[in-house]
């Protein structure tokens, strides 16, 4: 026995600190492992290369014993000796040592990368609100039951309106996407496991209206019949959201697309409509640099249209990028500025329907994932629980549970007043640039951090949960205004056909105002200020020709700028593969 306060266990506590401060020293040991005292200790420890059998071994002929081979991240989950810390650390092919930590409930990466797991510990989970899902059907799972995983589903109601049978997820993508908007984890939480896939809202409300049949496709008229479902239901099952991971082309003004249409009736009956931007950034078929490649309806100025950034595999938000296939600003015909804001997307782990098209026929195997990579067992079985996808489809739900609590905060928000506060308080630190390499063909993509790529930031759900902020109006996307004689690029208030028109986008108030909004500290090239109170509303271009390489492109297009669309892209195609 140790008394505190005796000699003996100054002398204890002398010893430990001397050790912490030797492990601090090291780079490649975690802070952490210091703070365990017995001799065997559990790590997990990540290589410069993909782990073999003659790095378990030199583990294990120490006495060691792996407990996991977690190849996908280059790493391995062991028992060793902690006196053997220091000779692990100093081999040159490993990277990093840390301790096989206990595990809370989150979406593995991604949802702390937006700090949900915050708001989930001060009970924001999207409790009473109702989520429709408009997407290819939904496999009710445990992960989608309520929170104790033993009651009833909270996919509280299905619709078919395809020529498929049944409402079930034959394609297996809504269901991926149900995960992601509101998955409890049930299935990866436990004793056991390493990993837990919890979604942003996990005890929200799913309404399961399905318009994609088990290819994938579906019509216009399907969605518009869904979207008017989702009116009618509304107050039956309190649906306050509607996400749209799907898309199309646009091919005329917004303003007669009957797609965009169905989605301004459901944000005048109250209803939040998020839409994915399109995965098209790469597309230069009409010589924009994947500018102008936003599908519809996330061309709709009412829409909080959502583009996709990379979590680069780790919980902090200074490293993430831009997904390079991200689709692109301004928006055909009417030149919204778009997207609104960008969530998480890439290689996102979530519900896998394991008999859907995807996971059986479509899908490379990069984008499985092993029982080893979330549960303490030594297996290289494939889970048939959750898998990868990526792509604007994927970041879209992020914002839509965002939205979900938001409304369970303070159910008294308009779509405006959401629209608004998710892209104020969304990030606005990024890079000058970044370069994407597509891990398929090896072709390298740049991308540049301006209006028409990022919008007003980066999600983040806890900043937006502790805002009060309440936007008066309209809180439509703003246009993009091309002078010819100036050869620059202005933005202004897009014009309610319901309401007053308004001096300044959203307002001239220090609240709603466009630094607020949009922010003033955005470089496009590192020196130049890309927008800010005067370069926004001024005469000063938010986009000059000086700026960016690709402007005389993007500005000289009629299919972006004329009526011709033509050349309209493929809208929203399903990327499955994402980037590294």
């Amino acid at each position: 026995m140790v008394l505190l306060g005796s000699r003996p266990f100054a002398l204890l506590v002398g010893f430990l600190y001397s050790v912490s401060s030797c492990l601090a020293q090291n780079p490649r040991l975690s802070r952490d492992l210091s703070r365990n005292g017995v001799a065997d200790i559990d790590v997990i420890v990540q290589y410069s290369v993909a782990p073999t059998a003659a790095h378990h071994k030199k583990i294990t002929d120490r006495g060691g014993k792996l407990n996991a081979d977690l190849g996908f991240i280059r790493g391995g989950a062991y028992t060793i000796h902690a006196a053997d810390l220091d000779q692990l650390a100093s081999d040159p092919e490993v990277a990093y040592i840390s301790p096989d930590r206990p595990v809370s409930s989150e979406l593995d990466i991604a949802n702390p990368t937006v700090n949900a797991n915050i708001a989930r510990q001060y009970g924001w989970t999207g409790t009473g609100i109702g989520i429709a899902l408009i997407d290819s059907g939904v496999q009710s799972v445990k992960d989608l039951y309520t929170t104790s995983g033993k009651s009833a589903s909270r996919v509280v109601y299905s619709q078919n309106f395809t020529t498929d049978p049944d409402s079930t997820d034959g394609y297996g993508h809504g269901t991926h996407v149900a995960g992601v908007l509101a998955g409890n984890g049930s299935l990866s939480t436990g004793t056991g496991y390493t990993r837990s896939f919890v979604g942003i809202a996990p005890n929200a409300n799913i309404i399961n209206l399905k318009v994609l049949n088990s290819a994938g496709q579906g019509t216009d008229s399907s969605v518009i019949n869904a979207i008017q479902q989702a009116i009618a239901l509304k107050s039956k099952y309190n649906i306050r959201v509607i996400n749209l991971s799907l898309g199309r082309p646009v091919f005329e003004s917004y303003t007669l697309d009957p797609l965009c249409q169905a989605v301004e009736q459901a944000w005048r009956a109250g209803i939040v409509v998020v839409v994915a931007a399109g995965n098209e950034g790469r597309n230069d078929t009409m010589g924009t640099r994947g500018y102008g490649t936003i599908a519809a309806p996330a061309n709709d100025p009412y829409a909080i249209t959502v583009g996709a950034m990379k979590d680069m595999g780790t919980i902090s938000r200074g490293d993430d990028l831009i997904a390079s296939y991200s689709s692109k600003g301004p928006t055909q015909v009417d030149h919204v500025a778009k997207p609104d804001l960008v969530a998480p997307g890439n290689r996102v782990i979530s519900l896998v329907q394991p008999t859907a098209y995807l996971f059986n026929h479509s899908l490379p195997t990069a984008n499985l994932i092993t029982l080893s990579y979330y549960q303490n067992v030594a297996s290289t079985t494939l889970s048939s629980t959750y898998y990868m996808l990526s792509g604007t489809s994927i970041a879209a739900p992020m914002v839509s549970a965002a939205a979900a609590l938001l409304l369970q905060q303070n159910p008294n928000l308009t779509p405006d007043q959401v629209k608004a506060r998710l892209m104020k308080t969304a990030t606005k630190n990024f890079p000058a640039s970044s370069i994407a390499v597509d891990p398929v063909t090896g072709t390298y993509y740049t991308s540049q951090y301006d209006i028409f790529t990022v919008g007003a930031g980066y999600l983040d759900v806890w900043a937006a949960l502790n805002n009060t902020d309440l936007a008066s109006g309209s809180a439509l996307s703003p246009t993009a205004f091309y002078s010819a004689q100036s050869d620059t690029v202005t933005i202004r208030n897009t014009i309610d056909p319901n309401a007053q028109a308004l001096t300044a986008v959203w307002g001239s108030t220090a609240v709603w105002g466009s630094t607020a909004v949009w922010g003033s500290s955005v470089w496009l090239n590192g020196s130049t200020a890309v927008w800010g109170s005067t370069a926004v509303w001024g005469s000063t271009a938010v986009w000059g020709s000086s700026l960016n390489t690709g402007f005389t492109a993007v500005w000289g297009s009629t299919a972006v700028w004329g009526s011709s669309t033509q050349n309209a892209t493929e809208g929203l195609s399903l990327l499955v593969n994402g980037e590294r």
